[in-house]
């Protein structure tokens, strides 16, 4: 998918791409869905009897600012803050995890619906990179045009996510897969580890896996917060969505300060340089 070159000396603003990255990116993942659901369902009361006034739009708005904020924090930084990088995943996570519910419910396009449109932001968001930049490598995001491009394309796919999430656990009665929680997040697994398999034994684009692996996490992450916080006549094991998201964040500061976070060691970083 990225045939343009960069320069060896480029100093990537994004974590190294390890096993420690992949399991930070599921747990930020899953606590963008307990958290957002904790503002927009609990707080907000969009699932109760007496829900405010369009609480899902609400909930973007409110992500939406501070998601914003920490993009711009991001950019401005002139090098990797891991920090300050996880930060704004979880941000564009539970960013996504309200404007998807907001696409699908508020909007009433359904999942079908919404996760196409969806996809076709992420697709439109990656081809306009593509064509700008010559590259969606994320070895080469350095600059504030490629991480404009690069945060774009990752809130698009987090919202993408967190509606297949959905679509795959919801029943069938209610336009959904019918998988169930766990079903879902079973079947993301999988996925996952087919494309892992696919990395190892194969030579297609690490690009284009990187991309796919990572869209991948967001619905294994929604199905998996959904298992944890709804009602268990539901298959959830209804904790409080506070108190999960709580506990997730504090996990997700432990592994940050005990990995280690450097720049660059993306798939694909030994292609580009030949």
């Amino acid at each position: 998918m990225s045939s343009a070159k960069f320069p060896a000396d480029v100093i990537s603003k994004v974590p190294a791409v390890t096993l420690g990255f992949w399991v930070i990116k599921i747990l930020a993942t899953t606590l963008g869905e307990t958290g957002g659901d904790t503002v927009t369902m609990s707080w907000l009361g969009e699932t109760t009897a007496h829900p405010v006034p369009n609480g899902y739009l609400i909930g973007t708005a409110i992500f939406g600012v501070l998601l914003i904020a920490l993009v711009w924090a991001q950019v401005r930084s002139r090098e990797l803050n891991p920090w300050l990088y996880w930060a704004t995943i979880v941000g564009s996570t539970t960013c996504g995890t309200t404007l998807a519910d907001f696409a699908d419910r508020s909007l009433g396009i359904g999942y079908p619906g919404g996760s196409l449109l969806l996809l076709a932001c992420v697709l439109l968001s990656l081809f306009i990179w593509w064509r700008t930049v010559g590259t969606v490598d994320v070895n080469a995001v350095s600059g504030p045009r490629e991480e404009s491009f690069y945060w774009l394309t990752i809130t698009f796919s987090q919202t993408l996510g967190t509606a297949l999430g959905d679509w795959s656990a919801d029943p069938v009665s209610e336009g959904g897969w019918g998988l169930g929680y766990s079903g879902g997040a079973l079947v993301f697994g999988a996925a996952l580890a087919l494309l892992a398999i696919l990395y190892f034994g194969t030579k297609i684009s690490r690009v284009m896996l990187f991309w796919a692996a990572f869209i991948l996490t967001r619905p294994l992450g929604a199905t998996v917060g959904d298992w944890l916080d709804k009602p268990v006549a539901k298959g959830g094991l209804e904790m409080s969505r506070p108190i999960a998201s709580v506990v997730l964040a504090v996990v997700i500061v432990l592994l940050i300060a005990i990995l280690p976070q450097r720049p660059g060691g993306h798939p694909g970083q030994a292609d580009a340089a030949t």
